[in-house]
């Protein structure tokens, strides 16, 4: 790819400076791994369509039996499987509505889309939900719904269940968001006070024919379209959640009695099962596929390959020390793996927030977490990116670093570490010109680290 590549908006400030080859390599890798994730082709290929028959996966549907279509879409994924449907079902789709993230202008012939707000949601999130339950209403049996719902649909589409307030939603996102939870712990709390997750679209649209399409993207390797699945979580989990992370008290009390009303019964749970529907669901890219692109195109390009892991969890600037940790060994004793290497994981991590913060999000910190400790005079590079293009609240995807970057940081008079204490790594990113910027990329898997590692110790020679 170099210096075509068409992924990175500032992608020759990115390869000019430090350890060029590496960075380069990395960049490059990491462009094969999101390329592979885009659910465009799949979903191509996943639906055939004839004069008198749709397929899709291994079940058939004669024409002639089916009533309407109707699509409804969201989340950071969801505009590259609409936009299949939209092409190849057409003027059949009776009506749609794909909600996607603020700034996507890219527009379809028959399904209409509506631009939402990530990752704290705001009034358009609410008018998002609504719309998609307007449509959804109209579906009958006989229908089909096809729901395209993919990472970022927990901000982008709400219904609050009243008398919570979009005010009191968004301050509940932002602890949610700075506590340090993982995605399903927050998402437990999340389904429990909105009237359109936890499997609730479902129920919207039933007794139609619902088809599920998705973006493989939780640990462990499991789908997340928390409107369209059973909810393994209850009002308790929701309740011990923010009584973990010492939230209880400070969220607002119209939260605190929806839950308490949850526990008592009061309120109906969350969907706990699909027997009552006629759903199906098929995966259209995970993170193993994107992960799998990312070595193969490593090892086009030279590099002894290690896919280390596509699920890791944990501290976002920890794991940057861990992977730099790997490398070190790599490039001293050629253990786990020889080098020249290239070592690839995947996964979400998250960030700890606590006292005074500035700018970031987790590839940030994870990639300036590894310029902490890499102390070898061997050529690396480490690129950390999140697959959707936005890394936490900003429109920084992730971040970039070599063996110089620190050399590089003190030169300048820049604190690596109190960058990453205060978190503020973005604006440390911005002063070293290491911030990767990619905009939308049409997917949302995980987090997708490459750590490129020259040639190194004595036993690689």
């Amino acid at each position: 790819m170099g210096e075509n590549s068409a992924l990175y908006k500032n992608y020759e400030k990115l390869t000019v400076k430090g350890q060029q080859k590496e960075r380069i390599d990395a960049l490059d890798i990491i462009e094969s791994g999101i390329r592979r994730a885009v659910p465009y082709t799949e979903t191509l290929k996943l639906l055939e369509v004839s004069k008198d028959r749709l397929r899709i996966g291994g079940r058939e549907y004669l024409l002639s039996e089916i009533g309407n279509i109707y699509v409804v879409g969201v989340g950071k994924g969801s505009f590259p499987i609409a936009q299949a449907l939209d092409e190849k079902l057409g003027s059949r789709i009776e009506k749609g509505l794909v909600v996607v993230k603020e700034g996507e202008k890219r527009r379809l012939s028959h399904i209409d889309v509506f631009e939402s707000s990530h990752p704290i949601p705001d009034e358009r999130s609410i008018v998002a939900a609504k719309e998609m339950v307007k449509i959804l209403a109209e579906a009958k049996k006989g229908d089909i719904v096809f729901a395209a719902i993919t990472g970022g649909s927990s901000a982008m589409a709400n219904m609050p269940a009243d008398p919570i307030t979009i005010d009191e939603l968004k301050a509940l996102n932002v602890m949610l968001l700075k506590c340090g939870a993982s995605i399903g712990k927050i998402n437990a709390v999340r389904k429990h006070i909105c009237q359109i997750k936890g499997g609730r679209l479902l129920e919207y649209a039933a007794p139609a024919k619902i088809i599920t399409l998705t973006l493989n993207t939780a640990p462990p390797d499991m789908p997340w379209p928390d409107m369209c699945l059973p909810d393994p979580t209850t009002y308790q989990d929701a309740i011990e959640m923010l009584q973990e992370y010492r939230l209880w008290d400070q969220i607002a009390p119209s939260i605190r009695n929806r839950l308490e009303k949850g526990l008592r019964g009061e309120v109906s749970e969350t969907v706990k099962s699909l027997d009552a529907f006629d759903c199906s669901l098929y995966s259209v890219a995970d993170p193993r596929s994107c992960c799998e692109a990312a070595a193969k195109k490593a090892e086009e390009l030279g590099y002894h390959t290690m896919l280390l892991s596509t699920t890791l969890e944990g501290e976002a600037k920890d794991l940057g020390i861990v992977l730099a940790g790997i490398a070190t060994e790599a490039a001293r004793f050629g253990r786990p793996v020889k080098t020249p290497c290239a070592i690839i994981s995947g996964g979400e991590t998250t960030v700890t927030i606590n006292g005074t913060y500035g700018d970031g999000g987790p590839n940030q910190e994870t990639a300036l977490g590894f310029s902490t400790k890499w102390y070898l005079d061997v050529p690396v590079a480490c690129a950390s990116i999140d697959t959707d293009g936005t890394d936490g609240p900003c429109m920084i995807a992730g971040g970039i670093v070599d063996g110089l970057t620190k050399a590089r940081a003190e030169k300048m008079g820049l604190s690596i570490n109190n960058a990453l204490n205060t978190h503020d790594a973005s604006n440390a990113l911005r002063l070293l010109e290491d911030e990767i910027i990619t905009g939308h990329t049409g997917t949302n898997v995980m987090n997708l680290r490459v750590v490129v590692v020259g040639k190194g110790g004595e036993s690689n020679r």
